[in-house]
């Protein structure tokens, strides 16, 4: 099945042979990943789609359209067409159409509706169930997910160790962490708790592995006690020597493959679920045990966001080497990329190999997205062999990138223009007021208690006020050598109740796209930090930027900077001139040099 028409219509066969009628496919695990390993990229082996986030859902039998879909949001609206066969799938778009929604649309009565519960949160059960059964069909949890029967060459789960995260990085040992999510279950009455995501886990424990691309974490599940013990459920293979001694006696370790049994453990008691992380299986295997489960937000998500002191200075840490990787980067690609002589390919290899020449990268913290011209157009491009495009001179320059390291993970973003003639006028136009949108949410102040949607309009209103906007977020947050996104917090047009917390890492990248042009956008990290003002009646909170790379001059329009602005932009270039100086020599310190110079 080398073809994604024919593995459609295998899928298609095995649904009929089990007597369903229609399929719902999530881009997901078993513990409701953002980012999934190899096995579980069930979505992008049917479809071809390579984004982070989609769906999709089928019928046996084509009624109106392809009798399949494709659900992505505002971030993949062109990649997900350039990707995913139009003649196969019609595309869909999220929020608008939910796989739910479409299913009201598609579904007779008497149907039957196939899902796997390991890959859908209870939440989302819920609404496949009620949009399946109004229309007289029913919903049925399959045993085995249908696309393994079908993918023959599978990869099998990773069998990397996991492996110790120090205290000196992780700043906190995994006992104290595991007492204080003991004294929330005794506050909530609760006998114990079910962690499912993947990064809780690596945090809880002070544990890192490389299960899933990208992100250094150990596929298992957990479960806390009130008592302050808990059970660490993993493959025995993935068991590093010195793991056991890490943990201590106080957790036990078990085979991942008897954590679904050990949900029937809980007669009697009362287990804390987090129903947006912990997928359907988990609610029903513990409830078929006896358990009362009580919904709650998982309790390590919190205390994860607002880093501590040790997570503070080590991200610092990581963020100054990345900036030195980055510039001597930005460096060759600004004598090397006006001659036509790099592609989105090679100007990623290149900057992987300026980050692993610091000789602490452990891996890249998502794969780069390197944009040149219209494929810039895409926020979450994946470039590819078939896609790959060269920086032609006199064009846009769009690259998202980011590292792992022990002390921390980066993500920047920055646009350039590729020379040598001078970036039209309209185009300096949508950069600096991406620009000013950036600096304007980097400069707020905000009272305790402020949401991260309260925040988003002030990196929009330069481009409002041109009529144009971006479709995605304006920030997420960022892990301490984890997940490049992690929340609760987040700045976007979506209201997310969660406050801004002295602590938090979180994104600052608006952008602006042109579809079949180019792309913009300027991002980086900033740590919310608690400010010292005269006469406040309320605790203030600000940014104080952590990524610290040259912004590019060449797309800026000096004029339509405020005095404030320019004063920022300086400040900005000094200080990264002040941190990357020490750590380059000969041509790239020039270039340094030249890039950070005042811009009056």
């Amino acid at each position: 099945m080398q073809t994604h028409e024919a593995r459609l219509s295998a899928l298609r066969e095995e649904l009929k042979r089990r007597g369903l009628d229609g399929f719902i496919v999530p881009l997901c695990d078993e513990h409701m990943s953002e980012y999934v390993g190899a096995y579980a990229q069930r979505l992008g082996w049917l479809t071809g789609f390579g984004g982070s986030a989609g769906s999709a859902a089928l019928m046996t039998e084509k009624g109106s359209g392809n009798g399949a879909a494709i659900f992505v949001d505002g971030r993949y609206t062109l990649q997900v067409r350039e990707q995913v066969d139009g003649k196969l799938w019609d595309y869909e778009s999220v929020p608008e159409t939910s796989p739910a929604q479409w299913l009201t649309k598609n579904v007779k009565a008497g149907q039957k509706i196939g899902f796997d519960p390991w890959l859908h949160a209870f939440g989302q059960f819920e609404q496949l169930k009620k949009a399946v059964e109004k229309k007289g069909a029913e919903l049925v949890a399959v045993e085995e997910n249908p696309i393994d029967s079908v993918w023959q060459d599978q990869p099998e789960p990773s069998a990397a160790k996991a492996v110790p995260h120090p205290d000196e990085f992780a700043g906190e040992a995994s006992s104290s962490k595991r007492e204080a999510v003991a004294e929330w279950l005794n506050e909530n009455g609760a006998d114990a708790v079910v962690i499912t995501a993947l990064d809780s886990i690596a945090w809880l424990f002070n544990i890192r592995g490389s299960d899933v691309k990208r992100t250094p974490v150990a596929l298992s599940f957990a479960v806390v006690k009130k008592d302050g013990s808990a059970e660490l459920f993993i493959a025995p293979e993935k068991v590093s020597e010195d793991l056991p001694a890490h943990l201590g006696n106080r957790v036990s370790i078990r085979d991942r493959a008897d954590f679904e049994a050990a949900l029937g453990e809980y007669d009697g008691k009362t287990v804390a679920v987090d129903p947006t992380r912990a997928v359907a299986a988990i609610f029903v295997a513990l409830l078929a045990g006896g358990a009362r489960v009580i919904k709650a937000t998982d309790p390590v998500v919190l205390p994860k966001a607002c880093k501590n002191t040790a997570e503070v200075e080590g991200h610092k840490a990581a963020q100054h080497r990345d900036a030195a990787a980055v510039s001597s980067f930005l460096h060759w690609l600004s004598e090397t990329a006006p001659k036509g002589e790099v592609t989105e390919l090679s100007a990623a290899a290149k900057l992987q190999g300026c980050r692993e020449d610091t000789g602490v990268l452990k891996d890249l913290s998502f794969d780069t997205i390197s944009g040149a011209g219209p494929n810039g157009a895409s926020p979450h491009y994946s470039v590819n062999e078939d896609s790959n495009r060269t920086l032609a001179p006199n064009s846009v320059y769009l690259v998202d990138s980011g590292g792992q390291y022990s002390d921390g993970t980066t993500d920047i973003t920055r646009t350039v223009w590729v020379g040598p003639d001078e970036a039209p006028q309209s185009i300096k136009d949508r950069y600096t007021r991406v620009l000013k949108g950036h600096i304007a949410l980097d400069r707020a102040l905000f009272p305790k208690g402020t949401t991260g949607h309260q925040l988003d309009a002030f990196a929009r209103q330069f481009l409002w006020q041109a009529g144009v906007d971006y479709a995605h977020g304006t920030g997420h947050g960022v892990g301490s050598f984890l997940g490049v996104h992690e929340g609760p917090q987040n700045i976007s047009t979506r209201a997310v109740p969660q406050p801004l917390m002295p602590g938090m890492i979180c994104s600052n990248e608006p952008g602006y796209y042109k579809a079949g042009e180019y792309g913009i956008r300027i991002e980086n990290l900033v740590l919310v930090e608690t400010r010292e003002i005269e006469g406040a009646e309320r605790e203030v909170m600000g940014f104080t930027t952590l990524t610290h790379v040259p912004i590019d001059r060449a797309l800026i329009d000096v004029s339509m900077l405020t005095d404030d602005e320019r004063a920022w932009m300086d400040a900005y270039h000094a200080r990264c001139r002040e941190i990357i100086a020490p750590q380059v020599s000969g041509d790239t310190l020039g270039w340094v040099e030249a890039q950070t110079a005042p811009l009056s």
